[in-house]
């Protein structure tokens, strides 16, 4: 039992670790203002559609002061039915190929843009933070990400685990690996949006 606490309690050390290790990042790594440099540079409006980030990718990019010159609308929707009704999400989609799928995240990226003429390049993502949602063809830590202007697009699948790093009962690990997750998953997706300004913008 003694042995299985000192486990447990390394555990949540490393687990608090990566949490400071890419928080310092998602704090210095200038990122989010890269971007905005670009988007206001070429006069580009941006939106996103979040679901597994609750909200932290626009956040993040709401962080830089003037971002109200280049972010136009973010959605969360967390819930199929928000997906749906606010997107245009199809239904089929979500019945065939579930909520964590590539053509999920391309309709959301697709909904934002048909949503406002205004907007340039719209940002999705949808993914599995755990501890539960998985299922034997999809595991946690998978996300999709898209980003799609109305000429181009990408959408890029990511898996953030090796392994199922939910084995302990702990609800204070639970909890810390999904602020983590949220963390390299709004990483990821803004590193995604900046390869796309980078291509296809800043020339």
């Amino acid at each position: 039992m003694c042995l299985q606490i000192k486990k447990e309690f390394f555990n949540v050390l490393k687990i608090i670790f990566k949490i400071f290790k890419n928080t310092w990042s998602y704090y210095f790594s200038n990122i989010e203002f890269k971007i905005g440099k670009i988007l206001k540079e070429k006069k580009l409006k941006v939106s996103t559609a979040e679901s597994c980030t609750g909200g932290l990718i626009s956040s993040r990019l709401t962080d830089i002061s003037g971002s109200s010159n280049y972010v136009k609308i973010n959605f969360v929707t967390y819930a199929n039915e928000a997906k749906e009704n606010f997107l245009g999400v199809l239904s089929e989609t979500l019945e065939n190929f579930g909520a964590v799928s590539e053509k999920c995240a391309f309709e959301m990226a697709q909904g934002i843009l048909k949503n406002d003429p205004q907007i340039d390049i719209a940002i999705s993502i949808t993914g599995f933070l755990g501890p539960t949602g998985d299922s034997k063809t999809k595991k946690l830590g998978l996300v999709y990400i898209c980003v799609a202007s109305n000429e181009k697009y990408v959408v890029k699948k990511y898996n953030m685990f090796s392994r199922n790093p939910y084995k302990s009962k702990s609800e204070f690990k639970n909890n810390l690996i999904r602020k983590y997750s949220k963390v390299e998953f709004s990483q990821a997706a803004l590193k995604l949006l900046y390869d796309f300004l980078l291509k296809y913008y800043a020339k």
